[in-house]
């Protein structure tokens, strides 16, 4: 009798644990989902380096910003920054901008409504804007001079923010009119915002922990209403603005998670006080951030530890939880980019397992376990 009731103790207990539930009480559904085996072909003699960004056009091409080196680098040594085109079912078309000036190190790579590409080239400071044969059409920001001898920038140090000058940017949104947002990024803590022609209209945000105010500005999107979602990293929250950069709410993703979960790489981050200090190394601090085009939007955001994607509604709700640290498919390795073309199609792009993942969600059997 005893041993029956320990089994079913543990019984209970093991399915509690599986389902997530809200520091409010409210239980989160654990969403599931499939990766797309061998998704990339690559040539025999090509490899991906970290794969810092993802995105998919119009066409379903899947673009893959990837950490590998193809020249050597006018900044740093050799560059790592590659931009490689792959048709919907996966097969190598082309590398697009190959010995760029502004390739250094990459972060972003998003493609806008007319099927333009944009690259964030964080060792450079730079965002280029390609066509989509591939060719440059706008030029933001400047890269250090070679002849200065350029240093990576003092990240404790605050700089006078200057028009047009990025120092590590991160990422590149629109709002439906074409107004350009750029996170900028590791070093200013800004958002800047130009209009659909390159000319500078404003920036908002400085170092800080308050509201507006940013502490590593990582990713950032933009929904149907010209609302500015920013993932605030080391802050561990959303800041959500409209597009004159006026505060409209805060987003923070405390869904519990395993306290056993084991890390992507390193040791497992101190969680003594992680939801008054926060930290990029913290469950639910957003690394990267997708919107799922309209009518029916929805916002996609993931984590480093312990390694997970989290399905919100644009006003903060979470909608689910997927996934975990580790090698193998379903499991990842620090996603530093999402792409989102719909609701149930899912890419990430890996720094720590150089890859892309396509992942397909299964909200019907989300459903069929709930009942």
């Amino acid at each position: 009798m005893k041993l029956w009731l320990a089994a079913t103790l543990v019984a209970l207990t093991s399915s509690v644990m599986a389902q997530p539930i809200t520091q409010t009480g409210e239980p989160i559904p654990s969403i599931p989902y499939e990766s797309v085996p061998n998704l990339l072909k690559l040539p025999p003699d090509m490899y991906l380096g970290e794969a810092a960004g993802v995105a998919v056009n119009s066409k379903g091409h899947i673009f893959v910003f990837s950490r590998g080196g193809s020249s050597p680098g006018p900044a740093y040594g050799n560059t790592a920054a590659q931009i490689l085109e792959f048709g919907p079912d996966g097969t190598f078309i082309r590398e697009i901008g190959k010995n760029l000036y502004a390739w250094s190190f990459a972060h972003t790579v998003r493609i806008d409504k007319d099927d333009n590409i944009w690259a964030t080239d964080k060792g450079s400071d730079m965002i280029i804007k390609f066509d989509p044969e591939g060719r440059v059409l706008m030029v933001f920001g400047r890269k250090q001079e070679a002849s200065d001898e350029p240093t990576p920038w003092d990240r404790k140090k605050v700089y006078p923010h200057e028009n047009g000058r990025f120092r590590q940017p991160t990422d590149v949104t629109w709002d439906p009119a074409g107004n350009i947002y750029i996170s900028d990024g590791y070093v200013n803590a800004r958002v800047a915002k130009l209009d659909k022609d390159g000319n500078w209209i404003k920036s908002w945000g400085e170092k800080g922990k308050g509201p507006g105010q940013f502490d590593l500005v990582h990713s950032i999107a933009a929904d149907a209403q010209g609302n500015i979602y920013v993932a605030d990293r080391n802050n561990r929250r959303i800041q959500v603005f409209d597009g004159e950069g006026t505060l409209k709410r805060e987003i923070k993703i405390d869904v519990p998670f395993d306290q056993n979960a084991r890390t992507a790489i390193g040791n497992k981050p101190d969680l003594t006080t992680y939801l008054q200090t926060g930290g990029s190394m913290t469950p639910g601090a957003p690394w990267a951030l997708c919107i799922t085009p309209p009518p029916n939007q929805v916002l996609y955001s993931s984590d480093s530890y312990p390694g997970r994607i989290y399905k919100l509604s644009l006003d903060g709700k979470v909608l689910g939880v997927l996934g975990e640290s580790g090698k193998q498919l379903k499991q990842f390795g620090w996603i530093h980019e999402l792409a989102c073309p719909s609701e149930n199609e899912i890419y990430t792009a890996e720094i720590l397992n150089w890859r892309v993942q396509k992942l397909i969600l299964h909200p019907e059997q989300q459903k069929a376990q709930a009942k």
